[in-house]
């Protein structure tokens, strides 16, 4: 499948052929494992995250979404933004920040914007993808939906992205794509981009509606119910159907400087 990726180290993405099901980059037609590759994250933009976008996590608020302040299930999009410190790489390690022992790991589809992207048709709404990659948007776990969760969601190291930016001709229909979680090997969580409220051509018109995208960019189409918990020393695979695997693992905050782990 052709993609891009950005070797650690440099700051332009290079194309080349990736198998997602391998997790192996074609260099001078040898297969090379991803294992035995230095890449960063293929970001150049922000990220933004979408809430309640699974039907199933806005089921399981019940009741809960007409209380005050709101009073009614939410009529558009409830975003929040990943600071680029959050920004983590596959095959990173995910610091435990001090006093936790246990972080939600979400499991997410991203959109990766490759034209400025105004009010845009929902007809057309996918010619303004580049392509789509894999995105861990850990978070310290917490039940309130209501008040900005910077001190949850916004910790170093909280957005591990990649491997790569699946091109997006090269998925037929991002709207039926499985998405798996494993916590050492073993699979904890199992769902589909076919349970989003808003399917992504209906996301990117409706959040385009009321702010601009840019170019590299990603969107978050959402994180499902139920959300995994790991903790110090597990390894984390999230694999999403026809995009490939995204690794990383747990460790203990305390005992490494963040920077020290990039």
């Amino acid at each position: 499948m052709k993609s891009k990726i950005k070797v650690l180290g440099s700051q332009v993405l290079s194309s080349v052929d990736v198998n997602p099901v391998t997790n192996t980059v074609t260099l001078l037609e040898d297969e090379v494992s991803l294992d035995d590759l230095q890449i960063d994250n293929p970001i150049t933009g922000t990220v933004f995250g979408t809430l309640l976008n699974y039907k199933g996590e806005l089921e399981s608020l019940g009741d809960a979404v007409y209380d005050q302040p709101y009073g009614s299930p939410p009529i558009a999009p409830v975003l929040y933004i990943k600071p680029a410190n959050t920004y983590n790489r596959y095959g990173g390690s995910i610091p435990m920040p001090e006093g936790l022992t246990k972080l939600t790991i979400g499991a997410a589809l991203g959109l990766v914007i490759g034209k400025q992207a105004i009010a845009v048709d929902e007809k057309n709404a996918l010619t303004y993808v580049a392509g789509y990659t894999i995105v861990n948007d850990t978070s310290v776990p917490h039940d309130s939906v209501y008040r900005p969760a910077v001190q949850h969601r916004a910790r170093d190291g909280f957005c591990s992205i990649g491997p790569w930016i699946i091109n997006r001709h090269e998925v037929q229909n991002p709207d039926d794509l499985t998405i798996r979680v494993f916590i050492n090997e073993k699979l904890q969580q199992e769902n589909s981009t076919s349970n989003l409220i808003r399917p992504i051509a209906r996301l990117l018109a409706d959040v385009t509606e009321f702010m601009t995208l840019s170019p590299g960019d990603v969107l978050l189409v959402g994180v499902p119910e139920n959300a995994p918990l790991a903790q110090i020393g597990d390894k984390i695979r999230i694999e999403i159907e026809g995009i490939g695997s995204l690794e990383n693992f747990v460790v203990d905050g305390k005992e490494t400087k963040w920077r020290d782990l990039l």
